[in-house]
C-alpha cells in the first residue's frame, strides 16, 4: 500500500498577506498546478482556488486562500509584475484579482460584468505585460489593464468582423502585438497604433491553430496543436522541437525560454542553445502543466503533485516544495474521528448520478495532511461518505457509489467489498450488463452495526454487524424503490435509521420494533419535498430536517416507537416585522449540531448557518461575500466537538471556522477559562470550558457581588466580561462559580481583568 503527506522544505504557519487575530483557517489543495509566474528572486504557483510563493533567497513560502479575500471561481492565470509589485490573477469566469504590495486584494469585476460578451467566454487565458499594461488573454479577445491605475482601457476583439474568438496568449516583438489564438491562427497590430481596438487594424501572419506565443532574445516563438515548436520569422515557421503532446505552457523566465507539455519540458538559453529538456521524471508519474526558472532553479508545475524544484543543471536532485494539503480543493463529504478529519471527494449531482470520479482519501491530522491515493482503493470510483467506528478508530469505511463498500485499516484499504463477497446488488434499473453498485449513506449504530444505503436495488438498507449482513426491502413501503436513491441518514438514540430519499420523503425504520417502517411525505405531513437531502437529530432528540425546498423539524423522534403517523413543523422566524419561514425554498445539503445545541446547516447556494438551538435566532450567515467561505455551495458541515472547531467544504475548497460551543463534559475535572489573565486591548469574550451539560455559572466581583449569571449548553460558556451585558466590569479578580443543576458538582475558578 502506498500512502503519502506532502510537505514542504520550510512551511511558514501564517499565510501570505494574513489577517491578524482572525477565527479562520483555510484547507486548500495546492497539488493542481494551473499556472506560474516569477519573480527575479520569488516563484508564484496558482493551484485550481489557492497560489503559493517560494523565495529563493530565503526558502520562506507563503500562501494565499480565502481566508486572506482571494476568491477566484477557478484561477487559470498568473502574474507577477516586478515593476509595480503587483500580482494578477485571472479566473475562469473572467474576475481579475489585483493583489497589491501592501497586501491588499482588489477584484476586478469589469470583465464580469462586461453585456456584450457571452458568460461562457469570459474566461481569462493568460496575462502578459509590456510597458506598464496588461494584455489580458480571454475567451473572446483581449482586455487592456492598466497596471498604475488598475483601470481596464480597451477591449480587441480579432475575429473576423470583429466577432470573439479565443485568444490563448499574446506577446510583444518588434513593436507589435501577438496574440495567438486556438482556432484562427496567429495575428498581430501596431502597439503604437491607437485604434487597435478596431478590428481591421488587426492581421492574421499565420494560420492554423495554436496554444501559446512568447518573445524571447530578439525572436518570436510559438507552440501549435500539433506539438510541434516554433521560431516565427518573415511570415514563416521554423521547427525547434516536438513536444510529444500539445504545449500546455511556454514563457521567458529570468533570461531562459521555458516549453512544457504534459510530458516533456525543455529549457533554453543563451542564443536559443537548449539547456535541458525533461521526458517526465524518472521514478515519477506526473503530469506536467507548466514550469519556470529562478535564479537557476527549475520549478516544475504537475497536475496532481504540485511543484516539484530542482537546479537546473542537476536535476536528479529534486524536492516536492507543495504547501499541506488535501488531494483537491473540492471535498465532497467529511467525518471527524478521533484519529483525524476524513476528507473524500467524489461528488454526485442533485440527481444522484456519479461523476465516477477517481480520487483517493484524505485524512487531517495534528501533524498535518496524509493522503491515500486513488492507485491504493481497489479502483473504487467516486467515494462519497465515511464512517468511522466509533469503538475502534482505525477501522474506517469509505462507501463508494459506482463499486460497493471500501474498508480501511487506518490508513491501509484492505477490501472492497461488492457483488462477488457481499450482499450488495449492482442496480437493477438499467441495462443488466452494467456495472452500477452504489453504495452511500454510512452510520454507525450503538451496538456496533455500520448501516448503509444500496440504491436502486429491492433490498436498499443494508447493515453489516461482527462479519454478518442483513439486508431490507422498502417495496411494501415506499413508491418504486428500485429506482430510489438516498442521501446521509442519521441514527437516532433508540436505533431509528432516518433515511432521507429523492422520490420517498424521509424514510423511519427501527428492526428492534418489529421492522416498523414509516414514510414522511407530501403536504399531509407538512413536507415541502418529496425529496430530502439531509437529516440531524439534536440534542434534545428533535430531528432536523434539510430538503431541497426548505427546513422542517419533528418535534420528538421517541414518538416514531408509538405512533403510526407524524407531521413536521417549519420554524416561523421574524424578520423586518413579518412572520416568515426560516430558510425558505433554500436547498439544504448538511445540518450539524454543536455542543450548545445550536444547528449549522450548509445550502447549495446561499453559504452556510448558524441558528440558535431552537432555531428562531440566526446567529451567524457566513457567504463568499461576508466571510472566508470560497463558495456559497456548500457540500458538507463537520465540528470538531473538543475544540469547536466548524469546517466547511466547499466545491472551490474548505475553510475552517473556530467556533466556541463544545461537547459537555462527564465531570468539572477539567475546567480551564482563556484568556487569564485579561489583558489591556482584549475585545474578545472570556472562554469558560470543560463544562457539563446545565451547568449553573455565576460570576461575582472579589466582594461577592453577582456581574453575570448564565447556564450552559454544551462544555463551553461565553463572557463579554460585561456587568449583565452593560458595561465592561473594572479592573480586578473575578470569582467564577459553577455548579451542576442537582448541586452535586462544584467548582469555583478566578479570572484576573486589567483594563
Amino acid at each position: 500500500m502506498r500512502y503519502f503527506c506532502l510537505f514542504v522544505f520550510v512551511f511558514i504557519g501564517s499565510v501570505l498577506f494574513a489577517q491578524g487575530n482572525q477565527p479562520w483557517a483555510s484547507h486548500f489543495s495546492y497539488t493542481n498546478i494551473q499556472d506560474m509566474a516569477q519573480s527575479n528572486s520569488r516563484m508564484y504557483a496558482a493551484a485550481e482556488s489557492a497560489i503559493f510563493s517560494k523565495s529563493t533567497t530565503t526558502n520562506e513560502i507563503k500562501t494565499l486562500t480565502s481566508v486572506d479575500g482571494l476568491k477566484p471561481e477557478t484561477i487559470t492565470a498568473i502574474h507577477y509584475s516586478s515593476t509595480y509589485n503587483r500580482t494578477l490573477v485571472g479566473s475562469s469566469n473572467g474576475l481579475l484579482i489585483v493583489v497589491n504590495g501592501d497586501n491588499s486584494i482588489l477584484n476586478k469585476v469589469d470583465i464580469i460584468e462586461e453585456t456584450t460578451v457571452q458568460p461562457s467566454r469570459k474566461g481569462i487565458n493568460n496575462i502578459d505585460e509590456y510597458n506598464g499594461i496588461a494584455y489580458i488573454s480571454c475567451d473572446f479577445g483581449i482586455a487592456v489593464f492598466n497596471l498604475e491605475t488598475l483601470e481596464f482601457g480597451d477591449t480587441y476583439f480579432l475575429g473576423p468582423n470583429g466577432s470573439e474568438i479565443s485568444v490563448v496568449q499574446t506577446a510583444v516583438h518588434n513593436g507589435y502585438l501577438y496574440a495567438a489564438t486556438a482556432e484562427n491562427g496567429i495575428r498581430r497590430g501596431l502597439l503604437s497604433n491607437p485604434n487597435l481596438n478596431d478590428y481591421t487594424q488587426w492581421m492574421q501572419e499565420y494560420g492554423g491553430s495554436w496554444t501559446g506565443i512568447s518573445a524571447f532574445g530578439n525572436q518570436l516563438f510559438a507552440t501549435d496543436s500539433s506539438a510541434s515548436l516554433v521560431r516565427l520569422e518573415n511570415g514563416g515557421t521554423f521547427n525547434l522541437a516536438f513536444m510529444g503532446s500539445a504545449a500546455t505552457d511556454i514563457r521567458e523566465a529570468n533570461g531562459y525560454l521555458v516549453v512544457t507539455s504534459a510530458s516533456r519540458i525543455l529549457v533554453y538559453g543563451e542564443n536559443v542553445i537548449q539547456v535541458l529538456q525533461l521526458n517526465g521524471l524518472p521514478n515519477e508519474d506526473v503530469v506536467f502543466t507548466c514550469a519556470t526558472v529562478v535564479s537557476g532553479q527549475i520549478f516544475i508545475g504537475t497536475q496532481e503533485d504540485g511543484v516539484i524544484q530542482s537546479a537546473l543543471n542537476n536535476i536528479a536532485v529534486r524536492e516536492n516544495i507543495t504547501p499541506q494539503g488535501p488531494l483537491y480543493s473540492n471535498i465532497f463529504s467529511l467525518e471527524f474521528a478521533p484519529n483525524g478529519l476524513w476528507a473524500v471527494y467524489g461528488s454526485y449531482n442533485f440527481f444522484l448520478t456519479p461523476d465516477l470520479s477517481r480520487k483517493g482519501i484524505s485524512r487531517l491530522t495534528q501533524e498535518g495532511w496524509e493522503s491515500i491515493p486513488y492507485e491504493d482503493v481497489f479502483g473504487a470510483q467516486s467515494l462519497s461518505d465515511i464512517a468511522v467506528n466509533p469503538s475502534n478508530p482505525s477501522d474506517v469505511y469509505v462507501s463508494s457509489y459506482h463499486n460497493g463498500l471500501l474498508r480501511l485499516e487506518g490508513l491501509e484499504p484492505v477490501i472492497l467489498y461488492n457483488e462477488t463477497n457481499s450482499p450488495l446488488q449492482n442496480q437493477q434499473v438499467v441495462v443488466p450488463t452494467y456495472y452500477d453498485l452504489r453504495v452511500n449513506s454510512l452510520a454507525f449504530d450503538s451496538s456496533g452495526g455500520l448501516w448503509m444505503t444500496n440504491d436502486q436495488t429491492d433490498k436498499p438498507l443494508v447493515v453489516f454487524r461482527n462479519g454478518n449482513w442483513s439486508s431490507y426491502s422498502f417495496e411494501d413501503v415506499t413508491s418504486n424503490p428500485k429506482s430510489d436513491r438516498y442521501q446521509r441518514m442519521a441514527i437516532d438514540k433508540n436505533g431509528t435509521k432516518w433515511i432521507p430519499s429523492i422520490n420517498n420523503g424521509l424514510i423511519g425504520f427501527n428492526e428492534t420494533v418489529g421492522n416498523k417502517f414509516m414514510v414522511l411525505k407530501g403536504e399531509s405531513v407538512n413536507m415541502p419535498s418529496d425529496y430530502v437531502r439531509c437529516v440531524a437529530v439534536d440534542n434534545n432528540n428533535r430531528l432536523w430536517i434539510g430538503t431541497s425546498s426548505g427546513l422542517r423539524v419533528l418535534p420528538g423522534v421517541d414518538r416514531f416507537l408509538t405512533e403510526d403517523i407524524l407531521s413536521v413543523n417549519e420554524i416561523i422566524i421574524e424578520e423586518d416585522g413579518l412572520a416568515q419561514e426560516l430558510l425558505f425554498e433554500q436547498i439544504l445539503t448538511d445540518i450539524e449540531v454543536d455542543g450548545s445545541n445550536n444547528k449549522w446547516i450548509a445550502t447549495a447556494g446561499a453559504g452556510a448557518f448558524l441558528v440558535s438551538p431552537d432555531g428562531q435566532r440566526t446567529i451567524f450567515h457566513f457567504t463568499s461575500s461576508n466571510s472566508p467561505l470560497p463558495s456559497n455551495t456548500v457540500n458538507d458541515i463537520e465540528i470538531n466537538q473538543a475544540s469547536g472547531e466548524v469546517f466547511f467544504a466547499t466545491d472551490r475548497g474548505m475553510v475552517s471556522y473556530k467556533g466556541t460551543a463544545t461537547e459537555a463534559a462527564d465531570d468539572l475535572n477539567n475546567v480551564y477559562v482563556y484568556p487569564n489573565p485579561v489583558r489591556p486591548g482584549f475585545e474578545g469574550d472570556v472562554k469558560i470550558s470543560g463544562l457539563i451539560d446545565n451547568a449553573n455559572i455565576k460570576i461575582t466581583d472579589i466582594e461577592g457581588n453577582l456581574v453575570h449569571e448564565t447556564t450552559s449548553e454544551g462544555g463551553t460558556v461565553l463572557w463579554d466580561t460585561r456587568a449583565f451585558g452593560r458595561y465592561k466590569v473594572a479592573s480586578g479578580v473575578y470569582m467564577i462559580f459553577i455548579a451542576s443543576d442537582d448541586g452535586t458538582k462544584t467548582k469555583v475558578k478566578k479570572v484576573m481583568i486589567i483594563r
